[in-house]
């Protein structure tokens, strides 16, 4: 039985037909997706006194942190009390190379200063880049004000510490005090606005979590 080829005029009609049904299928598809995007997260941004708030999608939001990061009241008082902050901590480090017995401890106070003077550098830069180095320089914070802070009793006792001692003192006061450094941090990125700062206080919680777990196995 033999059978007729179709005309090929039929099979042009066919594959268009077929192309005109996947065009809109695609287009379709391509409003979902449009739709699914503007419907994402959003974000409401206080309007200026006497108007408005204003609803921004979360890239908006984005964009506008970027465009406007100036530091805010707890930017600044973070970068002068974590100065003090790390400050101490390179006290406590500096004694740990004539006192301690173990060699594990005096390895971790060497990373712990090469960690910190750096970042103190780092934050009295950034001081400086924005004008408020002679609003926080000399101020001395009260130590009450900032978490884990050793009270000079205890600083006493450290340096009249020898051995083993002074092993398990010194591990003792620096997990309170890099706990209350990552307590410090963890404020500012709720509460501040520049994006610096919030990179620093990032930083300064990785590092102090490592080291915290680090020293909890020593003791």
């Amino acid at each position: 039985m033999l059978f007729r080829r179709a005309p090929r005029a039929s099979f042009v009609a066919i594959a268009l037909s077929a192309l005109a049904v996947l065009g809109v299928g695609g287009c379709d598809s391509g409003s979902e997706g449009t739709s699914a995007a503007a419907s994402g997260p959003s974000v409401i941004a206080p309007g200026e006194p006497g108007e408005a708030n204003r609803t921004l999608s979360a890239e908006e939001a984005a964009q506008q942190r970027a465009e406007d990061d100036s530091p805010n009241a707890a930017d600044v008082s973070y970068a002068g009390m974590m100065i003090e902050h790390h400050s101490q901590a390179l006290e406590m480090t500096e004694l740990a190379p004539e006192r301690a017995d173990s060699t594990q401890v005096r390895r971790l106070a060497e990373r712990i200063a090469a960690a910190q003077e750096p970042e103190i550098r780092a934050m009295k830069g950034w001081l400086k880049a924005y004008g408020e180095a002679e609003k926080s320089g000399g101020h001395e914070h009260e130590h009450s004000a900032m978490p884990g802070m050793a009270t000079e009793g205890q600083l006493k006792n450290l340096r009249a510490a020898e051995g083993k001692a002074f092993d398990q003192l010194f591990l003792t006061l620096m997990i309170t005090h890099h706990e209350g450094a990552i307590t410090m941090a963890t404020d500012v990125k709720a509460q501040g606005n520049n994006i610096r700062i919030e990179e620093m206080a990032d930083d300064v919680i990785a590092q102090q979590t490592s080291e915290i777990t680090r020293m909890r196995t020593m003791l």
